[in-house]
């Protein structure tokens, strides 16, 4: 049941072919890198992703809605009923240990720190820099000290240095009910370590928050896995699931850890069962933020929806949101044994 616990601790992705690459292929690819620069390929610019405004609800909502607001990268605020739930919080304008070097944000987050409503519940995936920011986490620990915190295994210990002082660490499967909020963690096909000595030794995740009638994936950072459909079955249907679409090339080296567009519809297909009347609608995380790998940064949603397309899935229940960030699911109506 736990065979991605790894022998002699740490954590390990649990199925075939599913080991991240190592410190030889991170140079062969860095080298690839390097040649295409010195031949001049150029990179999307950012005026390319611009986007368009948020429509954030403050202090709450009060009409019952499912309300997402994509501030970028794998940030999301979730506006679920009268619940604030923050994933992977980032606001630095680089993804890195240094504010000098690494990649860069190509677009501000959609709303400010300070305009963030009362937070009741922040889950993190896992402690690489660009979804576990030291600068976002000490700022939201100052500002919303009664937060919830809920992180995969191993993560507390570092949220806690930075000054959270509410934190749940879950192993996969795993649940807890925090702030009128049920947040379970799921399982995800990803590595972690924010230094080469550190690598794999705490736990990466995804998580299921149910709250108010509504649920919702946050699938976090992850290659496509065999589990999805489990994670449907035990604890869906879902309403909205956020799947990450980008960062996928070249795929000899990202498939084990990201998905590529592709993969990520088929994703949302396994989370309904292969039902297109059960296959939530997908919120796009992951691209267009911080150019992390070799694709074309406005890639990603081409191809997404093209095999959204492909499957014969409604366009409007894929969303994008580039024009807008914020999108809303109405409050459901009564049955009329309820009314």
């Amino acid at each position: 049941m736990n065979e991605h616990h790894a022998p002699g601790g740490g954590y390990r992705n649990p199925w075939p072919g599913a080991k991240p690459k190592g410190f030889g292929a991170v140079l062969r690819w860095a080298g690839g890198r390097a040649v295409r620069r010195l031949r001049g390929t150029r990179v999307v610019e950012s005026s390319a992703l611009a986007v368009g405004p948020s429509a954030v609800v403050s202090p709450r909502q009060t009409d019952g809605s499912l309300r997402a607001t994509w501030v970028g990268h794998s940030t999301v605020l979730l506006q679920i009923g009268a619940m604030n739930v923050l994933t992977d919080p980032v606001w630095s304008e680089r993804a890195s240990p240094l504010s000098w070097a690494g990649p860069r944000r190509l677009v501000p987050p959609a709303i400010s720190l300070a305009s963030l409503p009362p937070l009741d519940v922040v889950v993190l995936s896992h402690d690489h820099y660009d979804h576990l920011d030291a600068f976002t986490i000490r700022a939201l620990a100052r500002a919303h000290p009664a937060a919830r915190w809920v992180a995969p295994l191993g993560v507390g210990e570092l949220l806690t240095s930075l000054g959270v002082s509410q934190v749940v660490e879950l192993d996969w499967w795993q649940s807890t009910n925090a702030a009128d909020t049920i947040v379970t963690a799921v399982p995800a096909q990803h590595f972690s370590g924010r230094s080469l000595g550190s690598r794999d030794r705490t736990l990466w995740a995804g998580f299921a928050i149910a709250s108010g009638g509504w649920r919702v994936l946050f699938a976090g950072d992850t290659g496509y896995h065999p589990e999805f459909a489990e994670i449907g079955r035990r604890l869906g249907p879902f309403d909205l699931a956020l799947l990450p679409i980008g960062a996928y090339e070249p795929r000899w080296f990202m498939r084990p850890v990201h998905m590529n567009a592709e993969e990520a519809v088929s994703a949302a297909v396994d989370l309904g069962t292969g039902a297109a009347a059960e296959v939530p609608v997908v919120l796009a995380t992951h691209w267009g933020t911080f150019r992390l790998t070799d694709e074309p940064m406005d890639e990603p949603p081409r191809r997404a929806l093209d095999a959204w397309a492909a499957r014969q899935l409604p366009v409007e229940r894929f969303w994008i949101l580039r024009e807008e960030r914020t999108r809303r699911i109405p409050p459901r109506r009564a049955a009329p044994d309820d009314a």
